[in-house]
């Protein structure tokens, strides 16, 4: 297995101290969430994007890509029928690309429920077709950059939108296009009427990205949520791509949160 960390984890740690405590951890890897550097992707300076970078080689950790992709953002919605906002939306989308390019990294996880819920007056379908709309016109520069976007079921306590893997493999088929894949999150496969382990399965021909996390929001490891069989699941399908902690409630603390949970996917393993 190979382990990478969110780096919105360490909240407001400089990043040399945080990228330098993942390596101490044992993770192998780090995923960024752009608001971190700036909630506009568009004045991240070359000049950031380049140490950035070089902070994270420095650690040892390369940037896997991308994750929060519209989070704190304005003006962008993945499922709205405003032709206009759709365009601003792939623009922006593009925009992120070629961060995540910038920063070495190669997969950027579709999540942000905030900006995709399905709008009033709108049916499932209709956001479905936008949201594909949006996709297929950011696949060209995807392709071209090398970036792969992993799409993100989420639980219905974030939103209303792709609420099961089988949607998203839904909307990915909509797109039909090879940069546009699979991702999968713990705290939200524990939502759905399927066990974990058996939707990894299902979907192991789209699955390009993991969350490893617990529904309490915690890590792995602290909650109910065993990890054995899930990653026995990975193993299985011959996953090869991150086994990556994100987390969302903080209270145990920084070190914490980093340390017993790569601790523990490792003895799970």
């Amino acid at each position: 297995m190979k382990y990478a960390i969110c780096n919105e984890t360490f909240q407001d740690w400089p990043f040399e101290k945080a990228f330098q405590f993942a390596r101490q951890c044992g993770y192998q890897a780090l995923e960024i969430a752009p608001f971190t550097i700036n909630k506009d992707v568009r004045q991240i300076t070359a000049a950031q994007r380049a140490t950035v970078r070089e902070q994270a080689e420095e650690a040892g950790l390369p940037i896997l890509g991308l994750h929060w992709l519209l989070a704190f953002t304005e003006g962008f919605y993945l499922t709205s029928p405003e032709a206009d906002v759709r365009q601003a939306t792939t623009a922006y989308l593009e925009d992120l690309a070629h961060l995540c390019h910038d920063l070495g990294g190669d997969i950027m996880v579709l999540g942000s429920p905030h900006q995709r819920n399905v709008l009033p007056g709108v049916t499932m379908g209709e956001a479905m077709g936008y949201a594909a709309d949006i996709l297929k016109q950011c696949m060209p520069t995807f392709a071209d950059l090398g970036i792969r976007l992993a799409l993100e079921p989420l639980g219905p306590e974030e939103g209303d939108f792709l609420l099961t893997a089988d949607l998203a493999v839904e909307l990915i088929e909509m797109v039909d296009a090879p940069p546009c894949r699979l991702h999968l999150d713990v705290k939200a496969m524990s939502t759905e009427e399927q066990p974990i382990d058996e939707i990894i399965r299902k979907h192991s021909d789209h699955l390009i990205h993991f969350h490893a996390n617990d529904a309490n929001r915690r890590g792995p490891g602290m909650g109910e949520i065993d990890f054995v069989p899930i990653l026995q699941a990975l193993k299985d399908i011959n996953y090869d791509g991150w086994v990556c902690v994100e987390v969302f409630d903080y209270d145990p603390g920084v070190e914490a949160l980093a340390k017993e949970s790569i601790d523990y996917l490792k003895s799970c393993v």
